[in-house]
């Protein structure tokens, strides 16, 4: 477990660099092709500014993003409880709660670290979980904390967003561009391709960052809960009963529960969730170990 902490830190810095890095490479690559140092300099102060902007903000771009709202306890106590409770067995410090209006079970956490983390679930999942079966789906979720998953997951959420805008950017400098070397077909043929290539690039992400992380904390529930059959038994409602988010982003669906997008050929070859009754044979097989 704790070397499963110290690796999800380590590969945050990792990230973190090799995202520069590649961003100050096609900078320059940019530079090169439009006889132009300042825009080099222009995107690599801007990789640099939006990994910092990203390692402090992502978090509340994710939850704005979903629509969530912050709770007190007075709001929902059940939930609260929960929440607290797992805080205090786990002696993390208690952290933001949000309800999100969608009839779509699921739930997910995000943060910086345990200091700042927030966890967030859906008037959906509230609706059909038990108490014990909420319990698990939050210890889940705090295990995603506890891990530092969500300090990794964050970053990647960021570098999908980088991805995007990047893109975007060598596509129209490919089509709109002012420059004379606009009739560059190199310069078509870059932004085409990272136009097209950009959405698999953060599909691949995700999936390297998001499967070992979802079965890691659903070990890390059966721990601090006791009762993996709990978290087992909510996993199989998910599966009965999900559906696709009312508000979906690919770029923060790694950070779900329970995958949020609509199913389609696309979704199921690059999943960002493993397949949910090989967690719940895993958990059920912690279960025969208690």
């Amino acid at each position: 477990m704790y070397k499963a902490i110290a690796a999800n830190k380590r590969n945050t810095v990792i990230i973190l660099v090799l995202f520069v890095i590649i961003i100050g490479a096609l900078g320059w690559l940019a530079g090169y092709l439009y006889r132009s140092t300042g825009l080099t300099v222009v995107i690599l102060v801007f990789a640099i500014g939006f990994a910092i902007f990203q390692y402090f903000f992502a978090g509340g771009q994710a939850i704005a993003q979903s629509g969530a709202v912050e709770i007190q306890k007075s709001d929902n106590p059940r939930l609260w409880r929960v929440v607290e409770n797992l805080a205090i067995t786990t002696g993390q410090p208690m952290p933001k709660v949000y309800i999100i209006n969608d009839p779509a079970p699921n739930a997910f956490a995000t943060g910086r670290d345990p200091a700042h983390s927030v966890v967030a679930v859906t008037t959906g999942l509230l609706d059909i979980m038990t108490d014990s079966e909420l319990e698990g789906v939050m210890a889940h979720e705090m295990g995603h904390v506890q891990n530092y998953d969500i300090r990794v997951s964050l970053i990647v959420y960021g570098l999908v967003v980088a991805v995007g805008l990047i893109a975007d950017m060598f596509f129209r400098m490919a089509f709109f561009g002012r420059n004379s070397n606009n009739n560059n077909p190199l310069v078509l043929v870059l932004g085409l391709v990272a136009a097209v290539i950009a959405p698999i690039i953060a599909t691949v992400v995700q999936l390297a960052v998001s499967r070992q992380r979802e079965y890691l904390a659903d070990a890390t529930s059966a721990m601090t809960t006791r009762h993996p059959d709990a978290l087992a038994s909510a996993l199989a409602k998910l599966e009965a009963y999900g559906k696709p988010m009312q508000k979906q982003s690919t770029s923060m669906a790694h950070m779900w529960i329970a995958d949020p997008l609509r199913p389609g050929l696309m979704n199921r070859l690059f999943a960002t969730h493993p397949p949910i009754p090989d967690r719940i044979a895993r958990l059920e097989k912690m279960g025969g170990e208690f």
